[in-house]
């Protein structure tokens, strides 16, 4: 979502390329993204694998697609998968379709919509991937008003492989064919069933049947049988083939160790330092619109820094990252929010940090000012789903104890907006969306303290209350606490709505 809030498609196709060098360089040569889903409901607790409500904006960021597999000559065919080399990796545009607009904002819940809207808004944004000869798609968890995707022929065989001409091959979620029966339980899955459902789908690759054993079974004696047909299985081997010989996988099957150099080096941490500046949303600088708060001063006698979120690179890095649920602390080698306040500031300076301060700190030192960064512990899929998108109550009321006595700048690490209470809100002085930006914390004192101006926007609308969503822009009653398109800058200028 961060990514989104940059708007920057040269910038993605870039964070692309890195990706697949430093993938390449450790054996990987499958990128199970990126995630092209049109988040409509923030209390999907996927949605920071979108980029954006927008379907022109999520399209946009498909760019990554030329940056993980390379760009194809003008005469390349439409639709047909394409890998420059083994610099390259075979990108997988995920998941289709509808994953982001399900009821409630529940994960592997239901889509109830049109299929106009289907096709304008969940769906848009896989044409511009398929101009970009992604080379595979996933299918998503959800369903499309009450039938599951996996087993969805008319959206996944008539529209994507037909109609919109997607010439790789589609996979499976992760034991997506399972749960096609007994109610999502893959302990009691009849894999006869969920074999045949799938396959005759559209599904050309099964990514962990969770009994691998008897799903081959079973799957052999549906094309014995005849109710997998030998075509639909020898369109499949011709689409997977496709795909492995477009990316070299026969030629180079194992990793380039000349590659192994560039993992983590500094062109590519000062990309990802890029993308973090760029992706930084403005949406409060002072009290007094006259008298702002940023840009911080290097040059600061004193400087507060506290919250759960500043020095804390697991928090800032969430999840789908060293690990699946991803953790805290030092999970990874990168520069916390408190590193990059210690590394920018004068030698003058005095920084001190207190996760919670107490009223003794605050007392005791005459603060030029508090940075203060609280957000989401992380979590993926199903694991800690939140639905209380909420600061918890003592972060709150710590935050509001140090605006009290000093000016306090708010930093946000979150993955998606979350409910910001108005006397919270009138407290602090600047207010500063920042995602989750990864290793790269030095991105945002670049640009909070002044080396950089903002130039994120939201790519999501901003709610008051949780009782607002699902937020609908084109609606009479749409009233956020900030627009889809808001961002400030260090002067007064006011950019909103603007794509």
């Amino acid at each position: 979502m961060g990514l989104g809030a940059t708007r920057d498609a040269e910038l993605i196709q870039r964070i692309g390329a890195a990706t697949a060098l430093e993938a390449r360089a450790g054996g990987i040569n499958y990128a199970f993204a990126p995630c092209v889903a049109v988040v409509k409901d923030l209390r999907w607790n996927r949605c920071y694998e979108s980029y954006s409500e927008d379907p022109e904006i999520v399209g946009r960021m498909a760019s990554i697609i030329t940056g993980l597999q390379g760009l194809p000559p003008a005469e390349h065919p439409k639709g047909h998968p394409f890998v420059t080399g083994r610099n390259n990796m075979i990108a997988c545009a995920k998941h289709f379709v509808g994953d982001g607009g399900t009821e409630g904002g529940k994960n592997e819940g239901n889509t109830r919509t049109s299929y106009d809207e289907l096709e304008t808004v969940h769906m848009a944004p896989y044409l511009d991937c398929i101009s970009q000869h992604v080379c595979t798609v996933m299918a998503s968890y959800s369903s499309y008003n009450g039938h599951n995707m996996h087993s969805h022929k008319l959206l996944l065989t008539d529209v994507l492989k037909n109609k919109l001409g997607f010439k790789g091959f589609v996979i499976s979620d992760w034991g997506g064919i399972d749960r096609l029966k007994d109610n999502g339980d893959p302990e009691g899955a009849e894999y006869r069933v969920c074999a045949a459902l799938g396959i005759n789908a559209g599904i050309d690759m099964v990514l962990g049947p969770l009994d691998l054993v008897k799903f081959q079974e079973d799957l052999i004696s549906l094309v014995e049988a005849g109710e997998v047909p030998i075509s639909r299985i020898d369109d499949a081997v011709e689409r997977i083939l496709k795909v492995k010989f477009a990316a070299g996988i026969f030629e180079h099957p194992f990793s380039d160790r000349s590659l192994l150099d560039l993992v983590g080096c500094k062109l590519h941490r000062e990309i990802a330092r890029e993308a973090v500046r760029k992706s930084l949303v403005l949406l409060k600088n002072g009290k007094d619109p006259e008298k702002p708060l940023l840009p911080l001063d290097k040059n600061a006698r004193k400087i507060l820094v506290a919250g759960s979120h500043a020095d804390d690179l697991g928090y800032q890095c969430g999840a789908w990252t060293v690990s699946w649920t991803g953790g805290s602390g030092r999970t990874t080698i990168g520069t916390t929010i408190l590193d990059a306040i210690k590394r920018t500031v004068g030698p003058e300076t005095e920084v001190i940090f207190e996760q919670c301060p107490s009223a003794d700190t605050l007392s005791a030192h005459d603060f030029a000012f508090a940075v203060v960064a609280v957000g989401e512990p992380p979590y993926a899929e199903y694991i800690c789903s939140k639905t209380k998108l909420v600061i918890p109550s003592d972060l709150a009321d710590m935050i509001c104890s140090v605006a009290d006595r000093v000016p306090t700048l708010l930093v946000l690490i979150t993955g998606r907006p979350i409910e910001l209470k108005p006397e919270m809100l009138e407290k602090i002085d600047a207010l500063v969306a920042a995602w989750l930006p990864g290793t790269e914390g030095n991105g945002i004192t670049d640009v909070v303290f002044g080396d950089y101006d903002f130039v994120g926007r939201l790519p999501v609308s901003w709610f008051k209350t949780l009782d607002q969503l699902p937020m609908d822009p084109s609606a009479n009653l749409y009233d956020p606490l900030f627009p889809v398109g808001f961002g400030l800058t260090h002067s007064p200028k006011i950019k909103t709505n603007s794509i």
